[in-house]
């Protein structure tokens, strides 16, 4: 059997904080954990688990109250999973148009990445003669000759 882990174990390995862990178990995003005789929380890989899921959800925009309300139709068992397809469905839906409202803001960004990179790059041109062609009317430098120079 799986050895269970303590919540500063389980905080380590998850990157959630013991105060987190705390505060889920409150609000009912996770059941109850066993404890050790001395009431120390001891966490089973199903606990990991689920806690997982659950920072799926969160990490995917669910709200606490859809996350609790999840929780709960879960607690009640297999008559509930239906319903629990039903709302993820639903968060996948959500989560999918966030995507797509994220790929066209993307591609904007992109745009103007390159606008901005056209933009440079006429700007060199024009500053930095080197980079012009010589009978470009950026370029400025004409050969004169010094005065005094070549008289010997």
């Amino acid at each position: 059997m799986s050895k269970a882990l303590t919540i500063g174990q389980v905080a380590a390995s998850t990157g959630v904080s013991a105060h987190t862990l705390r505060y889920y178990e409150q609000a009912g995003l996770i059941r109850a954990v066993g404890r050790t005789e001395a009431g120390h929380r001891l966490y089973a890989p199903g606990d990991l688990d689920w806690l997982q899921f659950v920072m799926r959800l969160k990490a995917t925009g669910m709200p606490i109250a859809g996350m609790q309300a999840f929780a709960a139709l879960r607690a009640q068992g297999e008559a509930t999973i239906g319903a629990r397809r039903e709302m993820l469905a639903a968060h996948r839906d959500t989560v999918l148009a966030h995507i797509a409202e994220l790929q066209i803001n993307l591609e904007a960004i992109v745009d103007k990445i390159a606008y901005y990179e056209a933009a440079e790059r006429t700007v060199t041109r024009q500053v930095d003669p080197s980079q012009s062609d010589k009978d470009s009317p950026w370029n400025t430098h004409k050969t004169t000759a010094t005065p005094g120079a070549g008289t010997s």
